[in-house]
């Protein structure tokens, strides 16, 4: 039912009122990209030659799938201060202040360690301790990201994990941009690695001579780099399956159109995958917003990539009022959702599935990717269900501690002992009941030397 414009980058229009609405929308919801059996192979094949071959087959790969003649793949100290030293003053104090607002945020939701102590002798706990070492992958390519490196590294210097590790990657000629040395550098990351794609995950997560293996591998990139992850997956811990980005926006009759075309553009130019959503109740400002779409395409510098991404998995969707537009953003569950609406942050409480959410006119979404202080890094393809943004909790590791004086086994044993033989594992029940047989021993033998001493 969907009714699609002749103009590339015009939305889909959808109307709930219309029939098959609902089948429609369902194949909207359904955004995530299906696996490529033939991206799998091929990045199965790449990650275990980089786990048996080392750095000769990552040096290769580097050449071969980044095109980079790189001399040394560690970015040296050198090298690194040098870079910095070339970023303009105003774009290091944009990034510096993108830095400390992202810093500050994540260091109010810093989890700490607890124990109780409950009567008769028991001691129950939990340890706090951050991840030893974190791989942050950064993509290249379509465009330059200082901004996922703050976002992603950033969490883990404010939880002091022991080393950062970052993989990029290079340029044709070796080198990594200044902006991204430099956002490093502000971010807390100890060491830069230049390789990209799959063989940088592998590396990553397997180790090799020059590359430390580590704990855990967050960051976006590409289908090789996805399906990368999740082949590690268990040998190292990962953030989670980053799809395409995506926005909807919930907008009213107070909404500017240019601004919602704006943030629906915004989400659109990241890559072609991309989705953007509009969901209103007024038929005049979806009317607008699909014109000033068309117009602001005309002067944007990635208007072909955000022309197919609004081509594609992208849609107008006019409801029959304010409650149904929010109920329908509610089941997209976005990564990013707009509320251009009067009377936002009581709205804001009926939502309970989005990434972020952005409040009012004059909070768009792009002040969240780059230094508001939320994470940028969010669930896509509807997994804000389930999934929540990366912060510091992604960066520690909770331990806990258990500890029964006689007691409390003598307490609570016997509960053990039965529940059990509930499940048929009499070895369990065993390990405590050998235990209780000595407090018992224990017990008689300090009522029978009182009994003794009474006699005397």
């Amino acid at each position: 039912m969907a009714v699609r414009s002749s103009a590339k980058g015009v939305p889909a229009l959808l109307r709930t009122d219309e029939r098959g609405f609902e089948k429609a929308f369902e194949k909207l919801c359904r955004r995530r990209a299906e696996r490529d059996d033939a991206v799998e192979r091929a990045v199965r094949k790449i990650v275990e030659r980089v786990r048996e071959g080392g750095d000769e087959a990552l040096a290769g790969y580097v050449r071969k799938l980044d095109r980079a003649k790189v001399r040394a793949l560690e970015v040296t100290p050198k090298e690194w201060d040098e870079a910095i030293e070339r970023v303009d003053p105003a774009d290091r104090a944009a990034l510096g202040k993108a830095s400390m607002r992202v810093r500050d945020f994540h260091r109010k939701r810093i989890p700490s360690s607890w124990e109780v102590r409950e009567e008769g002798g028991a001691q129950l706990a939990v340890r706090v301790r951050p991840i030893q070492r974190v791989g942050v992958y950064v993509p290249g390519g379509k465009a330059l990201y200082p901004s996922s490196v703050i976002m992603n590294a950033v969490p883990a210097s404010v939880v002091e994990v022991p080393e950062i590790v970052m993989a990029t990657p290079p340029s044709p000629d070796g080198s990594l941009r200044p902006e991204i040395l430099m956002a490093a550098r502000l971010a807390g990351v100890h060491r830069i690695f230049k390789m990209g794609g799959a063989h940088a995950i592998a590396a990553l997560a397997y180790g090799t001579a020059s590359v430390p293996r580590v704990d855990k591998i967050v960051g976006p990139g590409n289908a090789y780099v996805q399906t990368a992850k999740l082949l590690v997956f268990g040998e190292v811990g990962i953030d989670s399956e980053a799809g395409a980005t995506e926005v909807a926006v919930v907008a009213d009759r107070t909404a500017t159109p240019a601004w919602v075309a704006a943030d629906l553009i915004s989400q659109a130019e990241h890559e072609e995958a991309a989705c953007s959503v509009l969901f209103t109740s007024v038929k005049s400002i979806a009317t607008r917003v699909r014109d000033q779409i068309a117009r602001q395409l005309k002067t944007l510098d990635r208007a072909p990539i955000a022309r197919e991404a609004l081509s594609g998995r992208s849609a107008i969707v006019v409801t029959k009022d304010l409650a149904e537009s929010l109920e329908l953003a509610d089941r997209y569950a976005p990564e990013h959702l707009v509320l251009a609406i009067d009377g936002a942050e009581a709205a804001a409480k009926q939502i309970r599935n989005a990434g972020t959410i952005f409040l009012g006119h004059y909070t768009p979404v792009a002040v969240g990717d780059y230094l508001a202080g939320p994470n940028h890094v969010l669930p896509t393809g509807g997994t804000a269900r389930f999934f929540s943004p990366l912060g510091v909790e992604d960066f520690l590791k909770r331990m806990s501690l258990v500890q029964f004086e006689p007691p409390k086994l003598r307490e609570l044993g016997p509960d053990v002992i039965r529940l059990a033989e509930i499940e048929g594992l009499t070895g369990h029940g065993q390990s405590v009941e050998i235990r209780l047989q000595k407090i018992r021993r224990a017990r008689r033998e300090r009522e029978a030397a009182r009994a003794a001493e009474v006699d005397v």
